[in-house]
């Protein structure tokens, strides 16, 4: 019995609570929002319909942040890939084992990190693919900002 309840909590409850709690956060922006707004129409203060749009309106990250997104994401699992493969095979070896005679949770630690760490890899070269391809839109938007900096 014991063995099953950790597969149910991982596989149902926490997605199903995962999603809950970010609904409830934006059930609960609108309902602020609302709240604001029927403030303001009490109290008789004209609307910017503006203010309402750049409120829920998700922030755009830059083609530099997307870039140093896709590097972080590659050093991350690169790093858990070599950490997951290290454990497995430090844990195997100590005990003498074979990669044969393990316990299957040591072996599939150490598949599994080297999962890890080829995605990890293929991000990182996704990422310096993209740098060498996007290299002109990068500085254009370097540029751009610099000259909004200077205004």
């Amino acid at each position: 019995m014991e063995d099953i309840i950790l597969p149910i909590f991982m596989c149902v409850v926490m997605p199903v609570a995962i999603v809950w709690l970010v609904m409830r956060a934006k059930q609960n922006e609108t309902n602020k929002m609302a709240e604001i707004m029927l403030k303001a129409i009490e109290a008789g203060i004209p609307l910017d319909p503006d203010f309402f749009k750049t409120q829920t309106r998700t922030l755009q990250k830059s083609l530099k942040e997307r870039q140093l997104g896709w590097l972080t994401a590659a050093c991350i699992l690169i790093a858990l890939g070599l950490g997951s493969i290290l454990v497995g095979a430090i844990i195997i070896l100590i005990n003498n084992w074979t990669y044969d005679t393990a316990p299957t949770a040591y072996s599939l630690l150490t598949f599994a990190g080297g999962l890890v760490l080829v995605i990890g890899i293929a991000l990182l070269v996704v990422y310096f693919i993209r740098k060498r391809i996007l290299a002109k839109e990068l500085e254009a938007e370097r540029e751009a900002m610099e000259a909004s900096m200077e205004k």
